[in-house]
């Protein structure tokens, strides 16, 4: 059902992806460019040239005594937007999600409203709905299939009862396992990966800032040293959250920063070390050969410590930002995913789509440029968030069967 307009869906994403591609990569001869002369400085052997390289940035001793001014101002927003500092997380997502969630209300109103039994049509109506929400082709069909297993066992008859039944089975597929944040109480090297432009370096530079005002010893590593300025970058974030960052020059061998940054992490006995790394995508394959190459000094470097992969995407791209992940994932192994800029986009169905056909929580959701917008996921405020003022009442009772 629906073979046109999955097919015009397919279309538009896949031209999406490869112009985003096309922006994101460096061309052949630049990549060449850097790989030479970076090979040219640390030749064959990198771990044998790394000890002269290395480079540690402290932050300044202010910064190490509290978190700067900027990111406290951050944090609890500035004195003239007193509203700011009444508003919790939860307020700021839904806002956040007022547009998705507009879009979402009016469509399934329409629907519950304009169908007065369960029948295909009505499944086919609401198929669109979900498509249109941007939850994906697979998940939509998968809400579909579950929606109608309950319906049969519970030998439900009226429309309006299937509204609330989509609403719990969407909470049931974005459901996070509780061990998905021990990483934060272990020894970790955190490696964010993802295409420049998600929000890579400024979701690193809170989640440093977190973890420091929660009493860890945090460190940062500029592996991307491709990107320019994305160095300088991470050296600002650094001295606002009051920790300190192994860098080298632009051009460097990222997996001689890696070293370095592990090295510095064993020796100064840090809690968490935040990654950066090149934004260039996968199907370049030197960029691969990058991350499995910092990997491997990660685990022969500090083998105790707990390896943590986070993709960051852009939650604004909507079916863009999945199929980044998607193909991530077939190339490198991906613990989770930090979400980011969700605030005032019509496309926040796109975070049940990347959890429920990936298989990878989402972890962490950006909503804001607040150092406390970037939070943990919370898959049943956010499903409420996004149907938030919808109303779900029915007279109807529905017995949810333990086998889904």
């Amino acid at each position: 059902m629906f073979d046109f307009f999955k097919k015009k869906k397919n279309e538009e994403v896949t031209e999406e992806v490869e112009e985003t591609l096309q922006d994101e990569q460096v061309t052949d001869e630049e990549q060449d460019t850097v790989v030479t002369a970076t090979e040219q400085k640390t030749g064959e052997n990198t771990v044998d040239a790394l000890e002269e390289t290395k480079n540690i940035v402290p932050a300044d001793e202010s910064a190490e005594d509290n978190v700067s001014e900027d990111i406290q101002t951050e944090a609890v927003a500035e004195d003239d937007v007193p509203a700011e500092k009444e508003k919790g997380f939860f307020a700021r997502l839904k806002e956040g999600l007022t547009k998705t969630r507009n879009s979402i209300n009016e469509s399934f109103n329409q629907l519950f409203s304009g169908f007065s039994s369960i029948d295909e049509d009505f499944y086919d109506e609401l198929e669109e709905t979900l498509i249109m929400a941007d939850l994906g082709l697979d998940t939509t069909e998968r809400i579909i299939d579950n929606l109608k297993d309950m319906v049969k066992k519970n030998h439900i008859k009226e429309v309006e009862a299937c509204r609330e039944l989509v609403i719990n089975i969407i909470k049931d597929q974005m459901l996070v396992e509780d061990s998905a944040y021990d990483f934060e109480n272990q020894k970790t090297v955190m490696l964010i990966i993802g295409v420049n432009g998600v929000g890579k370096t400024t979701s690193i530079g809170k989640l440093a800032a977190q973890y420091k005002n929660r009493g860890k010893r945090v460190m940062m590593c500029a592996a991307d040293t491709f990107r320019a300025a994305a160095i300088d970058q991470l050296k600002t974030w650094a001295n606002r959250a009051g920790v300190e960052i192994i860098s080298q020059q632009e051009g460097s061998d990222p997996a001689a920063v890696t070293f370095d940054a592990v090295k510095a992490a064993v020796a100064r006995d840090v809690d968490i070390l935040l990654v950066d790394t090149a934004g260039r995508l996968h199907n370049k394959k030197n960029l691969m050969d990058e991350l499995a190459k910092m990997k491997r000094i990660i685990e022969k470097e500090d083998p105790d410590a707990h390896l943590e992969t986070l993709i960051v995407l852009d939650g604004s791209t909507g079916q863009n930002a999945l199929e980044q992940a998607r193909q991530f994932s077939n190339v490198t192994k991906i613990d989770g995913i930090i979400l980011t800029k969700l605030d005032g986009t019509a496309k926040g169905g796109i975070a049940i789509a990347i959890q429920s056909e990936l298989s990878v929580p989402v972890k962490y959701i950006g909503v804001g440029e607040h150092i406390d917008d970037l939070q943990k996921f919370d898959p049943e405020s956010y499903v409420n968030a996004l149907f938030a003022d919808m109303d779900t009442r029915s007279d109807v009772e529905i017995l949810i069967p333990d086998e889904r």
